[in-house]
């Protein structure tokens, strides 16, 4: 039938251009009709490219990493092995558009081993990438999946089990070192610096710190953990900060919003969508608690867990990954005293929890002991005004120090 030219194709959502990921197959290989042929990424998840004929690879239309406009040429194949035909350009088939998967989601399971695949170890597009920034020979690793597919888990489990570095000799401990390494920013971690470059030169921000005495809020989280056991979801910090949020902004509906720049509209949210940001093992995702207006604490706790664990085990789907009306950042015991968070564009507020430390604080006269805490807010100066920015802080507050408040509506 001759040899065809399989184009990107269009994904939908005014998406233009696509990153290459991985390629699934190699010039010689011999593929079936709707074999994946590569992976590539759009803002917010990996596609699967699958193949409309079946033939034999003749060439591929791009090296990983690169950038590829919508109609370009993926991949060329040669329907009957070395037919002459004329060249037909055919587009890559969009059934597949469908079972999108984020980015760092392991993609479901290609065919079965071929020969030119042989001896490769079986393993996921996300499992290859993410071993390959910890640095895992996959050749190492143990398969617990299916046909010893290599897991998530597999990976886990190795880098729990590997020996760590040898101590330098004291021959060597002082030597001088001039080796070193390029690592090509590319995948999430491309994305993640696109949209943070993006955001620093966009949105005037305007950070916002204050200290909460949250010495009773903890008191009240540990006593309704200790009541309610395994009978309900552990309450971390976390849920009980999103209901105060969701108490105050009520009377700042200019803070849960997105702002649209280039067409200089700002759309006001009734929902509280809160975006979680999650650190995984390939990069910073921010999963959506969706609808924080309408869960109680250990609703919020659930979800919030189950979010964390999607996006890590990278299962999270796009729409998990999307559509956040307001951010929530906090690094845990690591959060520092003060810090200052990017905003999540297109959104205008992000607010920021830094580390709980017990501290002395003058209380009655008294030195008394008390457990502190920062939050860290920046806000898009643009839309929100450094006063709406404090008076919203100051309401969060309120409610953190006086736990009660956030039961009374």
């Amino acid at each position: 039938m001759g040899t065809h030219a399989i184009k990107v194709p269009d994904l939908g959502e005014g998406i233009a251009e696509v990153e290459l990921v991985a390629w699934r197959v190699q010039p010689g290989d011999t593929v079936a009709e709707d074999q994946v042929l590569a992976d590539v990424m759009t803002d917010k998840a990996t596609v699967e490219i699958p193949s409309p004929v079946a033939g034999q690879v003749l060439a591929l239309g791009g090296e990983v990493g690169q950038q590829l406009a919508v109609g370009a040429e993926l991949i060329r194949i040669d329907v009957v092995a070395g037919g002459g035909a004329q060249a037909e350009a055919v587009p890559a088939a969009p059934v597949r558009a469908p079972a999108q998967v984020p980015a760092t989601a392991p993609a479901p399971a290609p065919a079965e081993r071929t020969p030119p695949s042989a001896g490769k170890p079986l393993a996921a597009p996300a499992v290859r990438h993410r071993a390959a920034i910890l640095g895992i020979d996959l050749q190492q690793v143990p398969g617990s999946g299916a046909d010893g597919r290599i897991l998530h888990e597999d990976l886990d489990a190795w880098l729990v089990r590997r020996p760590g570095p040898q101590a330098p000799s004291a021959a060597t401990r002082y030597a001088e070192r001039n080796d070193e390494e390029a690592v090509p920013v590319a995948g999430v971690r491309r994305r993640i610096a696109q949209r943070m470059q993006d955001a620093m030169r966009r949105i005037p921000h305007f950070t916002y710190v204050e200290e909460v005495d949250v010495t009773e809020l903890e008191l009240l989280r540990a006593r309704l953990n200790e009541r309610w056991g395994g009978e309900r979801a552990h309450l971390t910090l976390l849920p009980l900060l999103v209901r105060a949020i969701v108490l105050a902004l009520p009377r700042f509906p200019q803070i849960n919003a997105r702002f649209d720049d280039e067409a200089g509209v700002l759309t006001r949210h009734g929902a509280v969508h809160v975006g979680i940001a999650t650190q995984t093992a390939v990069g910073l995702m921010v999963p959506v608690l969706r609808h924080a207006e309408a869960r109680d604490l250990w609703s919020c706790a659930a979800e919030i867990a189950r979010l964390a664990e999607a996006a890590r085990a990278g299962r999270a789907t796009r729409d998990e990954l999307s559509g956040s009306t307001l951010t929530v950042t906090s690094l845990g015991a690591l959060g520092g005293i003060v810090s200052t968070p990017i905003i999540n564009a297109p959104e205008v507020a992000i607010v920021g929890v830094n580390r709980i430390v017990q501290r002395p604080v003058m209380q009655g006269g008294a030195v008394v002991a008390r457990r502190m805490m920062n939050l860290s807010s920046s806000f898009d100066h643009r839309v929100v005004d450094g006063q709406l920015a404090a008076e919203f802080v100051q309401a969060l507050r309120a409610s953190l120090e006086c736990p009660a408040l956030l039961f009374v509506e």
